[in-house]
C-alpha cells in the first residue's frame, strides 16, 4: 500500500527533506508519495502557525486527496523541542483529528544539519577541490550555534574562495544552494548522531509501522 504523506515545511528550500522521507520509507519496504503543497498559491497567505498551515493545505487539496500521514517541520528557534512537539500534536488534533503525524524539530534551525558535511558545502560553493579552512563547528556543537543560517551562508562563501561580483552572485543563490545541501544530506553520515535527527527518523519509522 502506498502511503500518502503531506509534508509541511518552513520554507521552499526545506522541500528537499521529502526525498529523505521517501528514502527512509523505501528502506522499510514502504512506498511513500510525499506532497509538498505550495501554500503561496493561495490568494491569502497563511500564517506561520502549524494550525494555519494545516488548514491552508486542506484548502489546496481540491482533488479530495486524503493523507495517511503528515510530516511537519518546525525549527525549535530556542523553544524547547518538547514544547514544539506539543504544539504540533495539538494543531493536528484540532485540524485533522486522528491523522498520524511526525514532527521534524531541528534545534534552532535546520541549517545546523547542513553544517556537518564540508565536502557537500565545497561542492555547492563551486569549489570542490578547495582547501581553505571552513571553521565548521564540531558535531557536539552543531546544534548550539546561535545563527546556523548565517554561519552556513558565510561558510559557503568561504568555501567558494570567490570575491567581488562572483561572490555576490553566489550569495544571491543561497536559498538554491541550501536546498541542494539538504538533498545531498548523507543520512548515514554525522547527522545521524544528532538527537533531533534521531527523533525525526525514529518517529517516522514508528508512524509508518503503525499504518
Amino acid at each position: 500500500m502506498t502511503v500518502h504523506a503531506l509534508y509541511l515545511c518552513e520554507g521552499s528550500s526545506d522541500t528537499g527533506l521529502s526525498d529523505h522521507i521517501e528514502a527512509i520509507g523505501a528502506e522499510m519496504g514502504r512506498e511513500i508519495h510525499v506532497t509538498v503543497p505550495n501554500l503561496a498559491r493561495l490568494p491569502n497567505k497563511p500564517g506561520h502557525s502549524v494550525k494555519d498551515k494545516l488548514r491552508a493545505a486542506q484548502r489546496l487539496s481540491d482533488d479530495g486527496q486524503v493523507y495517511d500521514l503528515v510530516v511537519i517541520h518546525r525549527d525549535s528557534d530556542g523553544i524547547p523541542p518538547e514544547r514544539r512537539r506539543g504544539e504540533i500534536a495539538e494543531a493536528v488534533e484540532q485540524v485533522s483529528p486522528g491523522l498520524a503525524h511526525v514532527p521534524v524539530i531541528p534545534v534552532r534551525m535546520l541549517e545546523a544539519w547542513l553544517l556537518l558535511d564540508q565536502t557537500a558545502i565545497r561542492e555547492v560553493a563551486g569549489n570542490p577541490n578547495g582547501k581553505v579552512a571552513l571553521g565548521l563547528p564540531k558535531l557536539a556543537r552543531a546544534e548550539s550555534v546561535a545563527d546556523p543560517k548565517e554561519l552556513l551562508r558565510q561558510v559557503i562563501a568561504t568555501a567558494s574562495e570567490e570575491k567581488g561580483r562572483r561572490l555576490e552572485k553566489l550569495q544571491r543563490r543561497f536559498s538554491e544552494n541550501r536546498a541542494r545541501l539538504l538533498q545531498m544530506l548523507d543520512r548515514e553520515g554525522p547527522v545521524q548522531q544528532l538527537a533531533s535527527w534521531q527523533a525525526f527518523t525514529h518517529d517516522l519509522r514508528e508512524a509508518l509501522s503503525g499504518l
